[in-house]
């Protein structure tokens, strides 16, 4: 096979002379560009309505199962039901808290999960001191129907 001669010549190109002359020296128009535009990719961390119906109504039934048989001293067994109730309120207490845990959510006075920051020990009493408050009212109460 015999190699003929190239074809050099550049057809619809046009000359380097004429691309300076259409573009700014720092860069193209301003009517070239489009605006970026910042989307977020990810949808917005929240719970949702599935995730928090069973959490309220089980505190809802608990606070009651626990608030009644208190308030209105069924007999005998007021103090089983009330321990019961506040069983199933400190349940659903903590399945909420987990699930707001996972969707990034945190406890006020506390850093954010991942951060990295310390949080502060006097939050951490508050919240400590809070918690043995509420459970010792609770049993001096339920200790006080019998």
């Amino acid at each position: 096979m015999e190699a003929g001669p190239r074809d050099t010549e550049q057809h619809d190109v046009p000359s380097p002379r004429e691309i300076a002359g259409r573009l700014s020296p720092d860069g193209p128009d301003e009517q070239d560009v489009v605006p970026e535009v910042e989307v977020e990719l990810r949808p917005a961390r929240r719970l949702r309505i599935w995730q928090l119906a069973p959490i309220v109504v089980l505190a809802a039934v608990g606070s009651l199962m626990f608030a009644f048989p208190l308030a209105f001293e069924f007999g005998d067994g007021g103090a089983v039901v009330a321990m019961l109730g506040l069983l199933i309120s400190c349940c659903a207490a903590g399945w909420g808290m987990m699930a707001a845990r996972r969707v990034g959510h945190t406890w006020p006075g506390l850093p954010a999960r991942g951060s990295g920051d310390r949080p502060d020990w006097r939050v951490i009493a508050l919240y400590v001191a809070t918690g043995a408050a509420l459970v010792a009212l609770a049993v001096w109460r339920v200790a006080r129907l019998r």
